[in-house]
């Protein structure tokens, strides 16, 4: 039985990461590894660090990861690719060019007889209304179409630069450790939980920390870390989910 992927938060592009060339390889290899052993591979979101996308134009860059994506669904696999509070507008240039399948919600769905919750993460349990008024005007499709008026040689470098800037604002450039039962994800989850008590495994990205967490006999809750210094996944198998990091050179099998 071939095996299904989850990962998230590469924020490739970003002008925060001093190694973004050798990260954006990494990833790639990464995928190249599993290519023979994937029946699917979710991106829980925020892969790139900005990503706007113009009707007719979509930023530069990134070439060797969109082209593993294209190779990856060419050869079968089912990509999914979450959109984030960093790539929240993607058009169907992903759909169309590289074969992805785009969600813009979180996701109920059954994988191998299982029941799997899927979202990035942002918004959900977060009560910091900066935060959510931000979100609010992001998704915006009014303020959407003002940005679009402005011509992409700024409105990409003025994106790159907010979410730079955004990044650097925290301590080491990394997010806040786990906050155990005040964690926003784990109060939501839940209190969702209980109302859907059939799901078998929630998947988050976003929050850029390795979580493995019960909350109950048959539901476990996961935070996938980042790829941009923990370099990690979550592979399921049909049986057992793992949560693991990435060494350049193993074998991923």
């Amino acid at each position: 039985m071939k095996k299904v992927y989850f990962l998230s938060d590469a924020h490739l592009g970003s002008r925060a990461i001093p190694h973004a060339r050798t990260q954006e390889r990494r990833l790639v290899n990464f995928l190249d590894s599993i290519k023979n052993h994937a029946a699917a591979v979710y991106f829980l979101g925020d892969m790139f660090d900005f990503w706007y996308e113009y009707k007719l134009v979509v930023p530069k860059g990134y070439t060797r990861f969109l082209g593993k994506l294209s190779e990856l669904t060419d050869r079968g696999v089912e990509v999914h690719f979450f959109i984030g509070n960093h790539d929240i507008w993607c058009g169907d240039y992903l759909e169309k060019e590289c074969g992805v399948v785009i969600h813009r919600q979180p996701l109920n769905c059954e994988i191998y007889g299982k029941e799997f919750y899927l979202a990035h993460g942002d918004g959900l349990g977060d009560k910091d209304w900066k935060f959510k008024l931000l979100r609010a005007m992001f998704h915006s499709t009014t303020l959407q179409r003002l940005f679009s008026t402005l011509h992409p040689r700024w409105a990409v470098d003025f994106g790159l630069e907010w979410a730079k800037h955004s990044r650097l604002k925290r301590e080491g450039g990394k997010e806040p450790d786990y906050q155990g039962e005040k964690e926003p994800l784990v109060i939501y989850t839940k209190e969702y939980l209980k109302e859907h008590p059939q799901i078998n495994f929630f998947m988050y990205g976003h929050r850029h920390i390795m979580l493995d967490l019960m909350l109950s006999h048959s539901s476990r809750m996961l935070i996938l870390g980042d790829w941009i210094h923990e370099f990690s996944y979550a592979v399921f198998d049909g049986e057992n989910m793992f949560l693991e990091q990435y060494i350049e050179g193993e074998s991923q099998l």
